[in-house]
């Protein structure tokens, strides 16, 4: 029907979780389809790139990017698709902020691929061949998409109208965002949808008695109060510092907060409004005994930067 919606989604640097949490809307999936032309979808839909090239300039009504920008395809397709489409969705941590993959910012290409393809326990013993753009095969040339040196969230790379946080996205906001596309009752551009202003903190049930502490834990180290706050409790959660609107499904199944929704409006930096969160409920003014505390925390970058590296005053931590 030609007036239908037109949709193309696209899996970037990615796990292909938010590919399923598309499908997690479960008859969702119908109605969708019922008022739109799914053009391009990898993991479902027999479309090509070349399909995709073949269409004019904003044919495409939306285009849902999941993932983040690790090679040159990434980026060829990232780039293809916003030329094709009047709208574009960074559907996903990944795509909005870099997500798990932004994590490799904290070290070099070639420690990764020193890491996977040299000393990785799984490489048949002497194994000593790299991945390389171009390699010559019985006399043809296979290519290969270039590897960049660092992670990039899709913003990065080309102009984003909407951004849909969470590892992955929950169902419910699936559907909102992609009501929203169809009724046309779309908010401001730039606007992080399907999600709340305020920090996950004041939405979490647990009670916080503003009680400091003197030693952190693990999760698996402490069985926790269900009804007291993670983080009065030692255990380190995000959630001071992370934008609501998942349900805070995490703390009230016993988890900390990871910070998978990004930082809440205002936050300029979620892992700096973090480590101020921290600094503030430590029961101590000894340097010695805070560094001890502080001791009992894990690798402090990897966990508040655990989806942000990409999309943080940090970046990176190698000068790439």
């Amino acid at each position: 029907m030609a007036d239908k919606l037109q949709i193309a989604l696209y899996w970037g640097a990615a796990c292909g979780g938010c590919d399923v949490s598309v499908l997690d809307t479960n008859e969702f999936i119908l109605d969708v389809a019922a008022v739109a032309d799914i053009r391009l979808w990898p993991i479902a839909v027999d479309g090509k790139y070349k399909d995709l090239e073949a269409m004019e300039d904003g044919e495409l009504d939306l285009a849902i990017f999941n993932g983040a920008v690790r090679n040159s395809e990434n980026e060829h397709i990232a780039k293809l698709l916003r030329r094709k489409s009047k709208l574009m969705l960074a559907y996903g941590a990944c795509a909005y902020m870099g997500g798990i993959p932004g994590l490799a910012n904290l070290t070099t290409r070639e420690k990764i691929f020193e890491t996977a393809y040299l000393k990785n326990p799984s490489i048949e013993w002497g194994n000593g061949v790299v991945p390389q753009p171009e390699s010559g095969i019985n006399g043809k040339t296979i290519d290969l998409p270039r590897f960049y040196r660092r992670v990039y969230r899709l913003s990065s790379v080309v102009d984003v109208d909407y951004f849909l946080p969470g590892c992955p996205p929950q169902p419910d906001q699936v559907k909102g965002a992609l009501l929203a596309v169809v009724k046309g009752e779309l908010p401001p551009k730039g606007s992080v949808v399907g999600a709340f202003e305020h920090a996950l903190c004041e939405d979490c049930p647990r009670t916080k008695n503003e009680k400091k502490i003197k030693q952190f834990y693990r999760p698996w180290q402490v069985a926790c109060d269900p009804d007291t706050c993670l983080l009065e409790q030692g255990v380190l959660c995000a959630g001071v510092a992370t934008r609501s609107g998942c349900g805070v499904r995490c703390p009230k199944s016993g988890i900390p907060c990871r910070g998978c929704y990004g930082p809440a409006a205002g936050v300029v930096d979620q892992g700096a409004k973090l480590a101020s969160a921290i600094a503030s409920i430590v029961d101590s003014k000894d340097p010695e005994e805070i560094e001890g505390i502080l001791a009992g925390l894990p690798d402090f970058i990897s966990f508040a930067y655990r989806y942000g590296v990409p999309a943080s005053l940090l970046q990176r931590s190698y000068r790439q």
